[in-house]
């Protein structure tokens, strides 16, 4: 049964998520809090919900977080927030993720309006690329009073979060949401912009600074697979589920090839959408799995099967794939309808901005003393949503000192 569309983890009632508060242990220097990348301040919010200012729960989580339904939702809280949380020695974290959904869901319902913005001060900012820094950044700087233009290549809004994260786990009528919200705040947005050089030079004489937030867009082939017309890319599979709302067909047997938040994703797409036998074969072993317990463990739910430890080495026509273990003297070999590579995305960098390891080579998020910044997937070696909302807020105060807006 495909239930591609219908959201994986169900949202907590009002009882529900004040019973998870009341878990808390108000500690005085909440470490939960001091973990979250974004700033989003678990130990407030959770405080205010407590003792029953759900309004109060609001202001804080909207006040510190641009796109706080999309974190609550598909945060690697256990890496985060409540790694920290001292509960865990007692018998298991709070579910910050959870307490933090349904307060932007009272938000939503309520249709309350907390965000308070300077007024214009005459300056301006451009932002390319429309993902999580992108749109981060554009509100904060709108925040302090600065006129914002995004600047989207695809025809839709949400980079990443649009084009990539399952619509189990995002529902893209909680993205649209929260770009309507940064709309409403007068971010001006312009799609099917393609910036290259020349337009980005135009850009930098036009506007007072502007923020290349481009993301991560390209997956990276493993040479042995290059030309195999059964292998495809992880990030091209998810993308075409999401904009086909999950209405595609899919083979019987497919081999995945990864072990990421990515390979998962994949993983239990592919399950959702009725896969007989979904095999995942990862280089790392699961000591060594990158990918979230969550993630992992929601792929075991819907029942694929997953081989840790294995290389591959050379792969046939047919689909035939052999690998090897990294350890000991084993070799395996598996013939698929399908092969999906999730072994690692890069940026599709068609700017002139010199990259180190794939990371835009920048001081502070500033490029060479120029109006030029970068943020998002290029400047930090954490990829995750709430590691670019963190870089959107960082990159949206060196701009301000940059330009001095109200100075």
């Amino acid at each position: 049964m495909n239930n591609y569309m219908d959201e994986e983890k169900k949202a907590l009632t009002l009882r529900l998520a004040t019973l998870e508060a009341s878990r808390c242990l108000l500690c005085k220097d909440a470490p939960c809090s001091s973990m979250c990348p974004a700033f989003t301040d678990p130990a407030r919010f959770i405080r205010a919900l407590r003792f029953k200012n759900i309004d109060g729960a609001v202001e804080v989580v909207r006040e510190n977080n641009a796109l706080a339904s999309i974190c609550a939702r598909v945060c690697p809280t256990e890496r985060y927030c409540q790694k920290g949380c001292i509960r865990a020695g007692l018998d298991k974290p709070i579910d910050i993720g959870a307490i933090q959904r349904y307060i932007c869901d009272y938000e939503s319902l309520t249709k309350m309006n907390v965000l308070e913005f300077k007024e214009l001060n005459g300056k301006t900012v451009a932002v390319i690329g429309s993902g999580p820094a992108g749109l981060t950044s554009a509100l904060e700087l709108r925040k302090l009073g600065y006129s914002v233009t995004v600047f989207e290549s695809k025809a839709k809004l949400g980079g990443y979060l649009r084009y990539g994260i399952p619509e189990y786990r995002l529902p893209s009528s909680i993205l649209d949401l929260e770009i309507k919200r940064i709309k409403d705040a007068g971010v001006i947005f312009k799609t099917n912009e393609t910036i290259n050089d020349i337009r980005l030079n135009e850009l930098r004489k036009e506007f007072d600074a502007v923020i290349v937030a481009i993301g991560y867009q390209k997956g990276k082939m493993i040479p042995i697979f290059e030309g195999n017309k059964k292998a495809i890319l992880a990030i091209d599979f998810l993308s075409k589920a999401k904009s086909k709302k999950g209405n595609i067909t899919i083979p019987d047997n497919v081999l995945v090839i990864g072990g990421g938040d990515v390979a998962m994703d994949t993983c239990t797409t592919l399950k959702k959408l009725g896969c007989k036998n979904v095999t995942d074969v990862v280089y790392e072993t699961l000591e060594e799995f990158r990918a979230s317990k969550e993630e992992l463990n929601l792929s075991r739910k819907e029942n694929v099967t997953i081989i840790d430890g294995y290389v591959p080495t050379t792969v046939k026509r047919g689909g035939i794939v052999t690998f090897k273990h990294r350890f000991i003297d084993s070799e395996i070999k598996i013939k698929a309808d399908l092969i999906i590579l999730a072994t690692g995305q890069e940026p599709l960098n068609n700017l002139d901005i010199e990259f180190n390891k794939n990371e835009a080579v920048a001081n502070n998020y500033r490029i060479n003393n120029t109006n030029l910044f970068v943020a998002g997937d290029i400047t930090t070696k954490e990829k995750t949503v709430v590691y670019s909302v963190r870089c959107g807020k960082e990159v949206a105060i060196y701009v301000d000192n940059f330009i001095g807006g109200n100075k």
